[in-house]
């Protein structure tokens, strides 16, 4: 399969947070990055104007990603120091974004990529999507999150370059685990019955009183 790319970098702004489990690094202190990110797109075919996605209708998604990130202090959703921070926010000193799975340039990645694949799912009525999502704190450290790709693809950038992705396939260990799950277990044969023991004359007719021989035909037709 082939697919079309393209990349648009954008400024998300200066970001406050603090990273509380990092207890032997000073990132468990307030601290903060002028972040930006760089989103790639994927389509199948282009739009009228041959593009892949409308960068001039991106607005609305980087005022939304901004809202976020940009003078905010972005706190995780577990932190013991919460109700801290939201009193600060109510005293108008900060402007407290909670995220509940965690902070963190990783977590802030997977958010950008969510919020600007829903987007452009919607705004290319499906045509369009996000393959990576990245967001740079500085020079040295940045962080991806990307949509896996299961089938093998040629994606070709602005330039025309091509690329080759080969689709995703299970560790072999874990389709060996697959095809032992698939085979269904061989039916345990059943167990030989057990030889009856006698323990006395059969009823042969209804009611027979063993041991009582004054009348053997007692409860047959005989004996009527």
């Amino acid at each position: 399969m082939s697919a079309y790319t393209s990349s648009k970098q954008f400024e998300l702004g200066s970001t406050a947070f603090r990273q509380w489990k990092a207890d032997h690094s000073h990132c468990q202190y307030i601290h903060g990055y002028q972040l930006k990110t760089e989103l790639t797109f994927g389509c199948k075919s282009l739009d009228d104007k041959n593009w892949c996605v409308d960068f001039g209708g991106l607005d609305t998604l980087k005022q939304t990603l901004r809202n976020q990130f940009d003078h905010t202090f972005v706190v995780a959703g577990d932190d013991p120091e919460l109700d801290t921070f939201k009193q600060l926010n109510e005293k108008g000193l900060l402007q407290l974004r909670i995220m509940v799975e965690g902070v963190g340039v990783e977590k802030f990645a997977e958010y950008v990529f969510k919020t600007a694949d829903a987007f452009v799912e919607e705004a290319s009525e499906g045509r369009c999507f996000v393959l990576t999502a990245t967001v740079i704190e500085h020079a040295d450290n940045s962080a991806s999150y990307s949509r896996p790709i299961t089938t093998d693809t040629t994606f070709v950038d602005e330039e025309g370059t091509k690329t080759f992705v080969e689709g995703e396939k299970e560790h072999e260990c874990c389709q060996n685990k697959a095809q032992e799950a698939s085979i269904e277990p061989e039916p345990e044969p059943e167990p030989e019955p057990e030889p009856v023991k006698f323990t006395g004359a059969a009823n042969v007719g209804p009611n027979v009183d063993s041991g009582n021989f004054s009348d053997p035909f007692k409860g047959t037709s005989w004996g009527n």
